[in-house]
């Protein structure tokens, strides 16, 4: 899928907008392979509207779209559908009285129970996490065999499939089971009051000495103070899909959404830089970090809508694969596209501060840890086969480990969806 753009001059803005996305049967005058075309072209030119400026235009792409669209459709309709709207919130929040009215707090407030849910069952239905857990749980173990205090800083994730399966790991160490305190970073209380509960139950039954240390803080206002850090700790920081939120910034973005920045550099950003930083400062054995394997954190608009055109068609179609072969039922599949359209719709609608989810690739990644004087450590090969042999047993469906320094990535057939990395000081 190699989408094209195009510009076209300023127009007065028109407040009437296409803000929803119903099917239609114009959709099936057109053969699918062309449909999807045309949704690219349609969806891009609008995107150009946007940034320029053009909301009459854009609006007017945004209705065509939607008689191809459909929540329900094949992927590239749905997918076709989470822009649409994230362009058409993009320019509703250009008047911030419509915006407010239509977004206000509590009627929107965020369900974090039902997130965390979603969440959990995205992790269990893709091996995109699971291959990303084996790598995670072989790393950590293996590095740590020998130490007999362990402490593992999780800065987001909270899951408990993951630190469970840690656990029994270490509690099966050449030395036996170590005393391990694990500290979790995250704004949702019910996810770290339940964490809490299967962890020390799951502690209980191996016999191990085991401390949970539960922040109910962001990860922009996490400081070395709450962490709790002992002498004598062998200490681990784990960041999974959640790092790169230290990258929202003021991006002096114009009001006309004007397109700038550079693609090809890694510009310095003094809140992660000060948070490698700290991290460091505390010299940790390992960092271990999972991001979605993307340019995101572009500050112009088109440049970034390409990016994640290109990365979410793959996502939106390894959900329709597992759909097709009844791993997941059509409601798991809305709720799964939910959790992908919200990252979407920040992407797209949201700039400055406001904007978290500037995902980077690997190599970005690598520039921001050296500059921190993090080193890149090889990762295990045992690791590497274990998750290898995860994505064979989900059958001949398109699902890839392929090495990359500093790190590996998974991918979908040739398309990286995320990579790891492991840093050491």
């Amino acid at each position: 899928m190699k989408p094209m753009s195009s510009s076209f001059p300023s127009m007065k803005p028109d407040v009437t907008l296409s803000l929803t996305i119903p099917s239609s049967n114009a959709s099936h005058s057109f053969k699918p392979e062309e449909r999807s075309v045309k949704l690219i072209q349609l969806l891009l030119t609008c995107a150009n509207h946007v940034s320029s400026g053009n909301i009459h235009r854009a609006d007017t792409c945004l209705r065509r779209i939607s008689q191809l669209a459909s929540v329900t459709g094949d992927s590239m309709q749905r997918l076709a559908a989470r822009f649409a709207a994230a362009l058409a919130n993009r320019i509703i929040r250009r008047w911030s009285g419509v915006y407010k009215a239509l977004n206000h707090s509590e009627l929107t407030s965020p369900n974090l129970g039902w997130a965390h849910e979603a969440h959990s069952m995205f992790s269990k239905s893709f091996p995109y996490m699971t291959c990303s857990y084996v790598v995670l749980t072989q790393t950590l173990s293996k590095a740590m065999s020998w130490d007999r205090v362990i402490h593992i800083i999780d800065m987001g994730s909270g899951d408990p499939q993951l630190w469970a399966q840690l656990l029994t790991k270490l509690c099966h160490g050449p030395m036996g089971p170590p005393e391990v305190k694990i500290t979790c970073v995250s704004i949702n209380k019910k996810l770290l009051d339940d964490l809490g509960i299967i962890l020390m139950k799951e502690a209980k039954s191996l016999d191990m000495i085991f401390q949970y240390n539960p922040l109910n803080v962001t990860l922009m206002d996490l400081t070395q103070d709450m962490l709790d850090i002992r002498p004598g700790e062998a200490l681990a920081f784990v960041s999974i899909l959640n790092l790169h939120v230290l990258l929202a910034d003021d991006d002096h973005v114009d009001k006309h959404f004007k397109v700038n920045g550079d693609k090809d550099s890694t510009n310095e950003n003094k809140k992660i830089s000060e948070f490698l930083r700290m991290l460091r400062s505390m010299s940790p054995k390992l960092v271990l970090l999972i991001e979605q394997e993307s340019d995101h954190n572009l500050t112009g608009l088109v440049d970034r809508f390409v990016e994640g055109l290109h990365y979410y068609s793959a996502v939106f179609d390894s959900i329709d694969t597992i759909f097709n072969i009844g791993e997941i039922s059509g409601e798991d599949r809305v709720r799964l596209e939910d959790i992908v359209g919200k990252e979407i719709l920040n992407i797209v609608a949201c700039e400055g501060l406001e904007r978290v989810e500037r995902h980077e690739r690997i190599a970005r990644w690598a520039v921001r840890l050296s500059r921190a004087r993090f080193k890149p450590m090889n990762l295990w090969l045992g690791a590497m086969e274990e998750a290898q042999q995860v994505i064979e047993g989900c059958g001949p469906v398109g699902y890839k480990v392929v090495t990359h320094r500093p790190g590996l990535m998974i991918c979908w057939h040739d398309r990286p969806i995320y990579s790891i990395s492991a840093w050491i000081i």
